[in-house]
């Protein structure tokens, strides 16, 4: 504990008490590099109008609850630490305890144009608390010791932004925290259940969620802070505390320009692995175009081959199904199996949360994708048609903070969902690159090697995604091209094939239900209805060859990625 104690103190983090060892905290596995200078990526601090915020990642542990059934499962609460002169906290942080210490809160201080339009400051005391909830309602003796959670009473014009927590009853200072003037605020929602209290104190229902900005989006202003929100009536779904901050500086300051982007690539940029009995490898667009893909139209029999820069190819408008892309007529279709020597990651780069920190978007595309392999139990069934078709884009995207250039997560893009993970819980191959698996087949994204199921885990019932290490990859810190950056004006110049804005395969449609019903008919009966429910809940891209249409037309091009 002694020995635990002073690494805390060392890392300027705070034990709790109550002999409580959280997690470590978090670093990236290598120092981050001086980034290429120019402009205010990266400083420290980002101007959002009448506010500046800076990111604080040092905390002070304030109170823990452990479940007593589940071990390692719980909540750790934190204040914020070395805040510099003329910066003001807005909450507390909580964060799950058999996590890595791996957080931030935003801390804001005024700017010279605050007051200027309104006349009223930007910031406010609060002028009270209220106690929301507490452990020790039970008057019970609990090992973590009792917790208080208080909700900031903002003066009217203002609106509280985050919670507080303390470990005796005493109200905290009114100088701990600012409440921010309400025009200067955004609307957020609970989205990740923290802790629900009530499974370790009966009877006080609580339950803590962390919260994000309600719009997100390229073009949204919503800035998360890092507080927590809670609602203490377990019948209701409404939370308290769910406001954030909104970036008012159209100038989006704090993103990084071309130079800083390359750098970033090349930084963090992951190596895309590909199972090691993977049949249908990524190629390069123009490998694709060269090789004999076909644009076809609608009631016209004849196709036109495409040329190398996709110039001859539709673009803007919608998928109204006029257009689409096929492999040429060859007889063996090798273009099928790809060419992974000329793949290569294309880049979208976006503003993400109210522009304090960078989406890297990076896009993979593979001619082909197979089908699909049907777990029951310990009984696998190669299927030969289900979960087949032309053309297969596939994603993964960093998030880059904007205050200091960190690898803040990763998003797995896995069919028609996918997955946030946080930095601490991926897989790196070499100084601060992560690794990528690419599923066999499907080339859904993982964060580590295994055998996913889309399905029921639970049951062992569903399509397989198997993810495993092997001698075929890319390694997108080298292997990339930036195809877009709307936010930097006219200094990417997007791709012909970009813009095209219809199907990249063709539709083909076939009694998908066949091969299902010979996986059903060699079943028990007990337990046929089962899978058939599993079955029919799957995507229904699973059951039609339907190409995929490219990355400009898919809702996350200017949207958030699907939390």
């Amino acid at each position: 504990m002694e020995r635990w104690n002073w690494f805390c103190w060392s890392q300027g983090i705070v034990p709790c008490a109550y002999n409580f060892e959280p997690e470590p905290p978090f670093f990236l596995p290598s120092p981050m590099p001086e980034w290429p200078q120019g402009g205010e990526f990266a400083k420290g601090t980002i101007c959002i109008g009448e506010l500046e915020v800076l990111q604080i990642t040092k905390f002070e542990c304030i109170w823990n609850c452990l479940s007593p059934k589940e071990k390692g499962k719980g909540a750790v609460f934190y204040k914020p630490l070395l805040i510099p002169d003329g910066f003001f906290s807005l909450g507390h942080y909580c964060q799950r305890c058999d996590q890595p210490l791996h957080g931030s809160l935003l801390v804001v201080r005024e700017n010279a144009q605050s007051q200027q339009l309104t006349g009223l400051p930007a910031l406010a005391k609060p002028l009270d608390y209220e106690l929301l909830w507490s452990s020790d309602d039970l008057q019970e003796d609990y090992d973590c010791g009792c917790g208080y959670f208080w909700l900031p009473m903002p003066p009217e014009g203002y609106q509280e932004l985050g919670m507080l927590v303390t470990s005796k009853r005493n109200k905290p200072s009114i100088e701990e925290v600012r409440c921010v003037r309400v025009d200067l605020t955004d609307s957020s929602e609970a989205h990740e259940l923290m802790i629900d209290m009530e499974v370790i104190f009966p009877h006080l229902p609580c339950q803590v969620w962390k919260t994000r900005p309600s719009s997100r989006g390229m073009s949204e202003t919503g800035i998360p802070v890092g507080t927590f929100c809670c609602n203490t009536d377990s019948s209701s779904l409404d939370i308290l505390s769910a406001h954030c901050l909104k970036n008012l500086d159209s100038s989006l300051r704090g993103m990084p320009n071309l130079e800083q982007i390359h750098a970033l690539i090349q930084h963090y940029g992951p190596t895309l692995m590909f199972h090691p009995k993977e049949d249908y490898f990524p190629s390069s667009v123009s490998w694709f175009f060269k090789n004999g893909a076909t644009l076809y139209k609608k009631d016209v029999k004849a196709g036109e081959i495409i040329d190398a820069r996709g110039s001859n190819l539709p673009v803007g408008g919608q998928n109204d199904g006029e257009y689409w892309i096929d492999l040429p007529d060859d007889g063996d279709n090798f273009v099928k199996k790809g060419n992974i020597e000329t793949a290569k990651l294309y880049t979208h780069v976006k503003p993400a949360l109210g522009g304090t920190f960078t989406d890297i978007a990076m896009w993979i595309f593979c001619p082909f994708n197979g089908p699909a392999t049907i777990k029951v139990g310990v009984a696998n069934f190669p299927l030969s048609k289900v979960g087949r078709h032309i053309g297969d884009w596939e994603h993964y995207t960093l998030r880059i903070s904007n205050f200091n250039g960190e690898l803040w997560s990763i998003y797995f893009s896995q069919h028609s969902g996918g997955e946030w993970v946080d930095a601490s819980g991926l897989e790196f191959i070499g100084g601060n690159k992560a690794i990528v698996y690419s599923s066999k087949s499907g080339h859904a994204s993982f964060p580590h090697p295994g055998n996913y199921l889309q399905g029921s885990e639970k049951l062992g019932i569903g399509v397989r995604n198997d993810a495993a290490r092997s001698k075929f990859f890319v390694d997108s810190s080298t292997r990339y091209e930036i195809v877009a950056a709307e936010y930097l004006g006219d200094v990417v110049e997007e791709p012909f094939w970009l813009r095209y804005m219809r199907e990249w395969g063709p539709t083909i449609k076939y009694n998908s239900r066949s091969e299902i019903d010979r996986i059903l008919n060699f079943l028990p009966f007990n337990i046929r209805n089962t899978v058939e429910n599993i079955f029919n809940s799957l995507p229904v891209e699973l059951y039609g060859e339907e190409g995929p249409t490219g990355p400009k037309e898919k809702n996350n091009w200017v949207g958030d990625e699907r939390w």
